[in-house]
């Protein structure tokens, strides 16, 4: 039995997230991205007129599966706060997420215009189920902080100091269930 092949706009978003990675923040190439998709030039700027509208769908992608396996795990009787805890320490381990953010942000402050947008409703989603707002602020913001980190590349923490804080923070996370 085959498998099904990505569609062509998927190929092209999962090549470009790969390009930026490896070549840096705001190093993109589109005849790079065409290549590594396997697609024409025409193709890719058929899906994405230019390298500005690839790199906002890049980023609404990145939020859009974000939210989905936020969802997916909520359905599957997680809470919301140890869902997104869990998801984003997943993204702090993650060596690959990073750059081809950082690589919008070079090209565009206001690609990631979804991702504030997305926080935004997650922290109010949250807030909606704690019992404890100030608690909730302290957990919400030492996990960006550490995205934060890894996104600048400018972790100060040693590896025990990371772990004593993704060892913690479901701890105090699981207290503050409405």
């Amino acid at each position: 039995m085959r498998t099904p092949r990505a569609n062509s706009r998927e190929r092209i978003l999962a090549a470009a997230a790969e390009v930026a990675r490896e070549t840096g923040p705001g190093s993109l190439s589109l005849d790079a991205v065409a290549h590594r998709a396997g697609v024409s030039k025409g193709g890719l700027l058929y899906n994405f007129p230019s390298k500005a509208k690839l790199m906002q769908a890049l980023v609404a992608s990145y939020v859009e599966e974000f939210e989905r396996e936020l969802d997916k795990s909520v359905a599957g009787g997680e809470t919301l706060l140890a869902a997104y805890l869990r998801l984003s320490m997943l993204k702090c381990e993650d060596d690959e997420t990073a750059s081809w953010i950082f690589s919008a942000m070079a090209e565009d402050p206001h690609f990631l215009e979804p991702v504030r947008q997305h926080r935004r409703r997650l922290l109010d989603r949250l807030k909606a189920e704690s019992s404890d707002p100030a608690d909730l602020l302290i957990v919400f913001f030492a996990m960006e902080g550490l995205l934060s980190m890894k996104l600048f590349d400018t972790t100060i923490l040693s590896a025990d100091e990371r772990d004593m804080i993704r060892e913690r923070l479901p701890r105090i996370a699981s207290e503050l269930r409405s």
